[in-house]
């Protein structure tokens, strides 16, 4: 009997732990940092003209497309800049912490971004860089293949494990994307089908950033599981980026959270309907004053 009751109030500690080891990743929040851009500078946009899909400013010119491949339909943000300090990266809540989040078209519209997608998601892993608009929040490896976009507009993918995130900062990294893989390296792709494992292979809805030339980018947003839009498999969105001309691109986070936020609205069908049901996320990248 005394047995009994020691198993009993074992099993009910070890539930306890394990909700709120749970409750502790997933749920409980903790702001560490408040965001302090660096090298925050006044740029005057001068004329605007916007349309439905596109904006020109004297810096900024943004033309918004709409494809339909692999029975999906995909958004594509063609993106030129004269300042590539307009290219840059938020916070939820204008927060680094443990599940600081809300919805990219919120974070889009505290921050006055003209174009945005959803970042990395960062705070869901407990490693891996975190670097945004020139400040280092988080220096830990997590072996992960990253995304630099440095100072000077020029994009990098290296390996957390190969370089220090200093050392990075002192060669001008101004943002690190930590999610991956890496879809386009030299303007080759640089995954191939049986490298996919997993929800990988599957189609989803996919978020990406490629750079096709010196102050020239694109944002790409994908539907997937919804019956108009089947989404895309890694290896598709990679073939993809290549058909635009990327350089370089890199994958960000997918699924519930691809949104793509231009002029005020979200413009992909998000997974529940066009922005009715959009995850909350740690970070988007955007383009903004």
């Amino acid at each position: 009997m005394k047995n009994h009751k020691l198993s009993i109030i074992y099993l009910i500690i070890l539930i306890i732990f394990t909700v709120y080891v749970v409750l502790d990743t997933f749920v409980f929040s903790s702001v560490y940092t408040v965001t302090q851009n660096k090298n925050t500078k006044k740029i005057n946009s001068g004329d605007v003209t916007l349309t439905d899909n596109s904006y020109s400013d004297d810096n900024i010119e943004i033309n918004i497309k709409e494809y339909r491949e692999n029975d999906t339909t995909i958004y594509v943000a063609d993106v030129v800049l004269k300042d590539n300090s307009l290219l840059k990266t938020a916070f939820a809540n204008n927060s680094y912490g443990k599940n600081i989040t809300a919805k990219t078209s919120s974070i889009s519209e505290s921050v006055k971004a003209i174009l945005s997608v959803n970042g990395d998601y960062y705070g869901v892993q407990e490693k891996g860089y975190v670097l945004k608009n020139g400040n280092i929040y988080r220096n830990t490896s997590s072996g992960n293949e990253d995304l630099v976009i440095y100072k000077d507009g020029s994009f990098e993918i290296v390996n957390e494990d190969d370089v220090s995130l200093e050392s990075l900062v002192s060669k001008g990294a101004y943002n690190v994307l930590s999610f991956g893989p890496a879809l386009i390296i030299d303007g080759d792709i640089s995954i191939s089908k049986n490298e996919e494992v997993g929800k990988a292979m599957a189609s989803n809805p996919r978020t990406a950033i490629g750079k096709i030339s010196d102050n020239h980018y694109v944002f790409v947003v994908s539907d997937g599981r919804t019956s108009d839009s089947e989404g895309l498999s890694l290896y598709e969105l990679a073939s993809f980026m290549k058909s635009l001309g990327c350089d370089i691109a890199y994958n960000l986070d997918g699924g519930g959270s691809s949104t793509m936020y231009f002029n005020g609205k979200v413009i992909n069908n998000t997974v529940g309907g066009r922005g009715e049901s959009e995850r909350s996320v740690s970070d988007i990248v955007y383009i903004g004053y």
